[in-house]
């Protein structure tokens, strides 16, 4: 990763009385993909329509590629690819027309080989009425990468997709990465982003309440890690055992689980009580507080830190 090819500095966007996104800043850097968090009317797509050109800030500056995407949306079209919730695709076009038409107006040849990577293979003359939900979103995907763009933009781009047109975008995701492309990824799936992000912005009531890696972000939470526990013959069942930092203890399918505030000394002490009662690990489980679960910790008052 290198110098940012997206810098935000105070963007702020309202409609009439209404303030969508208060004054927010924020960099992307090259061939980094950028989760962009929130629940409903946080400020998520009118940032993204803004970056994309589609609308026009009413204060701060954006700029994509080095290009004020206001100002200069000729010069920024073919530097981006946009997936949007809402394809806006005519219902009598074909996928074969419609990937001939977009990549026309890119001046690149036709990438029907993205049709059949998607599983559009045997749908390539259907109509797009006639394709399913799924099937429809998997070609609004294909038009939006067949370009190569530097920038690209998903609004919910797995909505609706199976697992394995799922997975397979998300293949294609790390593969335009490496090649240098820079994502911005707007989803509501927090294990998408967890899993694909190399940093995530949290936006709540138009304003960043937090920002960095999804483990960062995780790891300044209140959230307890889970902590599962077998053994051979039983021995921290005998009893609710109290040990460092735990705040809870459950029992369930031969496992003790535990949650701890602090899992150093928690081990520690578990590991200690095992071996002195002559007991045998059998297996140990550490699970970190999901980022959806720092998300609903962050989101849930509702107010802006």
């Amino acid at each position: 990763m290198s110098d940012p090819v997206i810098e935000i500095k105070d963007f702020r966007k309202t409609y009439a009385d209404f303030v969508a996104v208060n004054c927010i800043s924020f960099d992307v850097k090259q061939g980094e993909i950028f989760g962009l968090l929130g629940p409903n009317g946080a400020g998520k797509t009118s940032t993204l329509e803004c970056l994309e050109g589609l609308r026009t800030p009413n204060g701060g500056s954006l700029r994509v590629a080095g290009i004020d995407p206001a100002k200069e949306p000729r010069k920024l079209r073919n530097l981006i690819g946009v997936q949007l919730q809402s394809a806006g695709l005519p219902e009598s076009i074909t996928p074969d027309e419609a990937m001939s038409f977009f990549c026309a107006y890119h001046d690149v040849a036709p990438r029907f080989d993205l049709l059949e990577r998607l599983g559009l293979a045997d749908k390539r003359n259907d109509q797009f009425y006639e394709l399913s939900a799924g099937q429809q979103r998997r070609l609004v995907l294909a038009l939006a990468v067949a370009h190569n763009p530097q920038v690209l933009f998903l609004d919910e781009p797995t909505a609706g997709l199976d697992v394995a047109t799922r997975a397979e975008l998300h293949g294609m995701m790390r593969e335009l990465q490496t090649s240098g492309t820079t994502v911005i990824l707007a989803t509501h799936d927090m294990a998408e982003a967890e899993q694909m992000s190399d940093r995530v912005a949290i936006l709540l009531q138009g304003r960043i309440v937090s920002i960095g890696t999804p483990m960062e972000i995780t790891a300044t939470g209140a959230g307890l890690t889970k902590i599962s526990v077998r053994t051979q013959d039983g021995s921290l069942s005998v009893s609710d055992i109290p040990f460092s930092a735990v705040s809870q203890h459950t029992f369930k399918d031969d496992y003790n689980i535990y949650f701890s505030s602090d899992i150093g000394p928690t081990l520690s002490a578990l590991i200690t009580h095992i071996e002195a009662q002559g007991d045998m690990l059998i297996d140990l489980r550490v699970e970190r507080p999901s980022l959806e679960d720092r998300f609903i910790e962050i989101t849930k008052t509702g107010v802006p830190q």
